[in-house]
């Protein structure tokens, strides 16, 4: 490889490795979009997206039972993805912030996008 290249190369690597999280940023970020991998918890925050809900309206919308949606609002909970609130007995569930909205919509955008190119 020509000098140049290689400190050109250099610099690069150098540089990547000052902006590069460290690796407990990384697993949590690897974690993050575990919680998104799943079918059911992306169906459960589409529903959110909307509306505030209880367990009882969402397990309805989707057609699962109570139990199956509590399970996966815990595991939304615990990523902080979503947020809760309790009027009198019922607890209402809604998206934590408009991060996640944006990462659902970004996801969604490039999946659209994405089809479109493969329409062509």
């Amino acid at each position: 490889m020509p000098h140049s290249a290689k400190h050109s190369h250099d610099n690069i690597v150098g540089m990547i490795k000052n902006e590069m999280p460290d690796d407990n940023q990384l697993f949590d970020l690897a974690e993050l979009f575990r919680i998104f991998g799943d079918t059911t918890r992306m169906k459960i925050m589409y529903v959110l997206f909307e509306s505030e809900l209880c367990v009882g309206g969402i397990a309805e919308l989707l057609n699962m039972t109570q139990s199956a949606v509590s399970h996966q609002l815990k595991l939304l909970k615990s990523a902080r993805l979503v947020g809760s609130r309790r009027e009198g007995k019922t607890i209402y569930y809604f998206l934590a912030d408009d991060h996640v909205r944006t990462m659902i919509n970004q996801g969604n955008e490039h999946i659209l996008e994405r089809i479109k190119r493969e329409d062509k």
